[in-house]
């Protein structure tokens, strides 16, 4: 057995010796097929399949180095992403991927295969609907956010747990791409659509009333330690088939402000709708279908949280209905605005969508960017009013 206690990269050949060497799945004699599946920035991704027993596995492991420019990364962030996956699964159970095993010494995370599903944003650009999202999506949010709360939580074991989950790197990359950049390009790495510049200027980098509410949900982010939140729950961190919903990928986790990760969710959905509105403005169904997702991912969301709440929170204060209500409309509140500075990153930002960047007719492409950043505002500024999935989903129009 080759030796595993320090970190080395695993590349095809290595990560099936190491899946019959450490995994209790695979034996020695048997024939395994390896794919390396990963196709991002931080990680290496194999999915590995026995011919003989059809038994799957996949192994992500993480890179000292950023593959794309070679910075230094903490390896300690793939034993975020294991420990969170454990705690949802234990929330909201079959909504993730199982956790088979984490190897300490080799930051590797070997964890079920969910190839039975599909990435929700490749399958929504293809228009393609699951009349099931809101339900499993609701559910997810609020069974992990919830009783990841001081609302829930003992205080001692909420504060370790802070600890555990500090992120500071991938934060870092969040709170410079999504609450800085796009309104100060102070790193020059912003990526404007040329005849989009003008737009740009006028309504993201000279309006001091939109940065000075950027500045609220950006400080709320960095200091709100409110619930263990997935911190990167876009639609390619979704993954869904006709039956089933899985959440992947939670590598940004930390205890933030849960709005974000909902937000996060309506951002990218926006993305589905525009795309759709402007590439095949005909296709009213899908774009019907999306902003009603949006509406139903809110109000199931309201409910479900509202009727655990009654359930799982003990604390006297708390459970005083005038809080309560203040409670909900606060994250209702916060997840809008996150809503609204998710579309604005992904639009003028260096780390685009599909559902922009694949848009290359210009004549489609500056009118629908437009009307992306002119929602993202409206959210940002609107937020408190915007407290139902029926508003919010209103603002849908082109």
């Amino acid at each position: 057995m080759r030796d595993y206690s320090r970190h080395f990269l695993l590349d095809a050949e290595s990560a099936s010796q190491y899946a019959k060497d450490v995994l209790d799945i695979f034996k020695e004699d048997e024939n395994l097929c390896v794919e390396e599946i990963g196709d991002g920035n931080i990680n290496y991704v194999f999915k590995i399949v026995s011919e003989d027993t059809g038994k799957s596995v996949v192994i992500k492991q993480a890179d000292a180095f950023l593959r794309s420019s070679g910075r230094p990364l903490d390896l300690h962030r793939n034993k975020i992403e294991a420990e969170i996956l454990k705690i949802e699964a234990s929330l909201a159970e079959g909504l993730v991927p199982r956790v088979y095993y984490y190897d300490e010494n080799m930051y590797a995370l070997s964890m079920e295969d969910i190839s039975e599903c599909k990435n929700l944003r490749k399958e929504l650009l293809k228009g393609k609907k699951f009349s099931h999202l809101s339900e499993g999506i609701s559910t997810f949010l609020a069974d992990t956010l919830l009783p990841t709360t001081d609302l829930v939580m003992d205080r001692a074991k909420k504060k370790d747990q802070v600890k555990l989950f500090t992120n500071p790197e991938l934060c870092d990359i969040s709170e410079d791409l999504v609450f800085t950049e796009p309104y100060w390009d102070y790193k020059g790495r912003n990526i404007i659509t040329e005849g989009n510049e003008d737009f740009v200027r006028k309504y993201l980098y000279e309006d001091k009333e939109l940065h000075a509410e950027v500045a609220k949900l950006r400080n709320n982010f960095m200091n709100n330690a409110q619930a263990l939140i997935h911190g990167d729950l876009h639609s390619g961190s979704i993954f869904a088939n006709d039956e089933r919903m899985v959440v992947i990928d939670p590598e940004f986790a930390f205890y933030g402000p849960m709005g974000y990760d909902i937000g996060n969710v309506i951002g990218n959905l926006v993305f589905s709708w525009g795309n759709s509105a402007y590439t095949r403005p005909k296709d009213e169904d899908f774009q019907g279908y999306v902003k009603n997702t949006i509406k139903e991912i809110v109000d199931k969301f309201i409910v479900k949280f509202d009727e655990k709440y009654d359930r799982i929170v003990e604390f006297p204060l708390y459970k005083v209905e005038a809080f309560k209500r203040s409670y909900i409309e606060n994250v209702i509140s916060d997840s809008v605005g996150y809503a609204g500075t998710e579309i604005i990153r992904r639009v003028v930002g260096d780390s685009k969508v599909a559902e922009v960047s694949e848009v290359k007719d210009l004549s489609i492409k500056l009118p629908m960017e437009q009307k992306l950043i002119e929602i993202g505002i409206a959210f940002i500024k609107n937020r408190k009013n915007l407290k139902t999935g029926e508003l919010i989903s209103g603002l849908l129009k082109k």
